[in-house]
């Protein structure tokens, strides 16, 4: 099956993580689900700070690992707009399709939704209201914040840190996911 056929159903498939995986020739790196109709589990990469400290930039570990965020506008993938794939930085496990992105104006890569089943999140109350952090479910890597305040269909702006993701053109394979 040709990558780019794949992609075109990920909205609509509760599995498609895992097809990437598998597609790809990843082995193991996700679990069977006991009922097909259940997305499978992603296992979990399980590094130290001081082991993702060794593989990362200073900045990509301080917004991944530390939960910084990046200057508003500093990224260069502010400006992607190929057709491709948008993949966690730290492990690179597949997180968006370039067709979820658009310009919200906030000076961060933002997506009206991702991929199905590879986040996770939880309540920030660092600006004294609360907002949704989303992290990669497979190494724990923070991303970014979800609003409310997005287009359609979803009505959502996935608000993500540029240092956080690598792009892969869509003629290019994916990275393996990172051991």
């Amino acid at each position: 099956m040709q990558r780019r056929h794949l992609l075109m159903g990920l909205g609509t498939l509760a599995a498609a993580p895992a097809a990437w995986l598998v597609a790809r020739g990843s082995g193991g790196a996700i679990a069977q689900a006991a009922d097909s109709a259940a997305p499978p589990a992603i296992e979990p990469l399980r590094k130290s700070k001081s082991e993702w400290k060794l593989l990362l930039s200073p900045a990509a570990y301080a917004v991944l690992f530390e939960e910084a965020t990046e200057r508003a506008g500093s990224s260069p993938l502010n400006n992607e707009h190929r057709d491709g794939t948008f993949c966690c930085a730290a492990c690179f496990l597949p997180l968006f399709d370039s067709s979820h992105k658009y310009e919200s104006g906030t000076g961060w890569p933002s997506f009206f939704t991702h991929l199905p089943g590879v986040f996770g999140t939880k309540r920030d109350w660092k600006l004294i209201y609360p907002r949704t952090e989303y992290h990669c479910i497979r190494c724990g890597g923070h991303q970014g914040h979800v609003f409310d305040d997005g287009p359609a269909p979803t009505g959502q702006r996935w608000c993500n840190n540029g240092v956080a993701l690598t792009f892969v053109p869509r003629e290019q394979p994916l990275p393996e996911l990172r051991a």
